[in-house]
């Protein structure tokens, strides 16, 4: 195959119109409903954070058993939100492989209910 021939099926194809896109499949239409927004991907991270937060401010209040009891279950729900959701739902809560992740935040929120657990109860 010679450079011209080359250089003349180039710009043949060049000059042919673009074809049309492909109508959206099963009647959709293009656009709707496509892909979630970037952000949307933050709220499991957000509800764990949160439900986190809250915790920390009850054991701020001397609340030694309920604190820890709300930060493992935020901890237990971040778990539950590693195994069920797929790793582009999750944002920030996929840190490393999926079972590192579940075994880590369930060991650590048994450790935390069992320190809720034997905590002394302070009379108020």
């Amino acid at each position: 195959m010679s450079q011209n021939t080359v250089e003349e099926a180039v710009a043949a194809k060049s000059h042919q119109p673009d074809e049309e896109p492909d109508p959206a499949p099963e009647g959709r239409e293009s656009g709707v409903g496509d892909e979630a927004p970037g952000w949307l991907s933050q709220v499991p991270y957000f509800l764990v954070l949160s439900t986190m937060s809250a915790g920390i401010v009850i054991v701020a209040a001397a609340h030694f058993k309920r604190g820890p009891a709300l930060i493992a279950g935020a901890l237990m729900m971040a778990a539950v939100f590693r195994t069920l959701l797929p790793p582009e739902k999750l944002g920030m809560l996929a840190v490393r492989s999926r079972w590192v992740d579940i075994i880590t935040l369930t060991g650590l929120a048994v450790l935390l209910i069992v320190l809720a657990w034997v905590a002394p109860q302070l009379s108020q």
